[in-house]
């Protein structure tokens, strides 16, 4: 009889678990967002949007194909895409400050770059002429070496799962091109550049040296050419760059998604104000800053030189990855503390045991300043937050400062 409670309560409280869960759209940001979702189901839709640029600055002509960047050593590193076998360390001015040669290998088409630790990689991916190459690798340059000027260089080769034809298709006329890669703890990831479908296709491959098959994880349209992409792993946050058929730049933000499930979360794309800039690199080492490079153009009377510009995504970000922090903070449950409604329009009310009473709360905004405070004057406390714009908060108690509520203002 006692097994058969024990298991009645365990499935009570499943079905309770299972009930509380809500799937929809969890971001504020969004045009449909749902306050009770608690489980993200990749179904946010967004206004249009722009990103302002911070600064632009012209580079050498050494770097003319500048083709993608990571931020390293306190550095911008790029390279380009055909025979130079350099890796060019750039300081925020744009000016060469270091030149790495990758002794040992070679260019035939380096289209971006990644790293983790340990290592440097270089996509030997481009496949624009004919979608025909049987070559196709990524190049594993370690670090220390390279930096003492005697780099280990491997290859990690790979073919497509579902390439099955390799007759020349002419240049621009395949959807087996690549210029964006991301390296994860395990693995690499590529992001095709789909001249023939407008789309991209997402494949894995492990990142040790090797041949292997990529493999056919997912595909989006993006409705454009993906040309740049950089990774936040421990955040779930990648940032695509390319450009349309007419040469107009974009981002995609992708966000909040579940290990290599990308497009299954949040999808934004937003313009950039730099028409005909061919845009190639993208680069970010803490989700609100990055660096995206161009390289030369000209057709007719267009003639855009190479570029570095700084960009500030912190109106489409920090929200997000303000409450991946708060996420990891540990709530004052179990205290007996009690704040509700949330999300709340004009007032909350914070319940509280009575050794409570007397003690501060702060409301803290996205910026970290202090919005409103006060005094626990009761068990039973109501706020009013009318001034407040919409948007996420942080209520913090004196005496539990490591401890804290997210709210969300509507």
């Amino acid at each position: 009889m006692k097994t058969l409670y024990l298991f009645l309560v365990f499935a009570v409280l499943n079905l309770y678990q299972v009930a509380a869960q809500v799937s929809g759209c969890t971001d504020p940001l969004s045009r449909n967002y749902n306050p009770n979702a608690t489980i993200n189901d990749g179904s946010c839709v967004y206004s249009s949007g722009s990103v302002s640029l911070v600064n632009t600055v012209d580079l050498s002509a050494t770097i003319n194909e500048t083709s993608g960047l990571i931020l390293w050593d306190n550095r911008i590193y790029t390279h380009n895409d055909n025979t130079d076998i350099n890796l060019y360390g750039l300081d925020t001015n744009g000016t060469i400050a270091q030149t790495l040669p990758v002794a040992g290998t070679s260019n035939q088409d380096w289209e971006d770059i990644d790293q983790d630790s340990n290592y440097i990689y270089i996509a030997e991916t481009g496949n624009n002429v004919n979608g025909n190459r049987t070559n196709l690798r990524i190049i594993r340059v370690d670090k220390a070496g390279l930096l003492a000027g005697n780099p280990t260089v491997n290859s990690i080769n790979f073919s497509y799962s579902n390439q099955t034809s390799f007759t020349a298709t002419g240049n621009n006329n395949t959807d087996f091109d690549c210029e964006a890669i991301i390296v994860g703890t395990d693995n690499i990831y590529l992001f095709t550049k789909q001249w023939v479908s407008r789309q991209t296709s997402v494949y894995s491959l492990p990142k040790t040296p090797g041949t292997y098959t990529a493999q056919l994880l997912t595909t989006y349209n993006v409705s454009g050419l993906v040309t740049g992409a950089t990774y936040l792993e421990d955040k779930n946050l990648i940032v695509l760059c390319g450009y349309s058929t007419t040469l107009q730049p974009f981002l995609y933000l992708l966000y909040d998604f579940n290990e290599d499930n990308f497009f299954g979360a949040n999808k934004r794309k937003l313009s950039l104000p730099l028409a005909f800039h061919q845009v190639e690199g993208i680069s970010t080492d803490n989700g609100l800053d990055y660096y995206i490079s161009n390289e030369h153009f000209q057709q007719s009377i267009i003639n855009v030189p190479q570029r570095l510009h700084s960009l500030d995504l912190s109106a489409y970000l920090e929200g997000y990855l303000q409450t991946l922090s708060n996420a990891n903070i540990q709530t004052l449950t179990d205290a007996g503390i009690i704040i509700f409604p949330n999300p709340a329009f004009s007032n909350i009310t914070i319940q509280c045991p009575a050794d409570f009473v007397g003690r501060q709360y702060s409301i803290i905004d996205l910026s970290g300043r202090v919005v409103l405070a006060g005094t626990l004057n009761g068990t039973e406390n109501v706020i009013d937050i009318v001034s407040l714009s919409a948007s996420v908060y942080t209520i913090i108690i004196s005496g539990f400062e490591n401890d804290a509520f997210k709210l969300v203002k509507k």
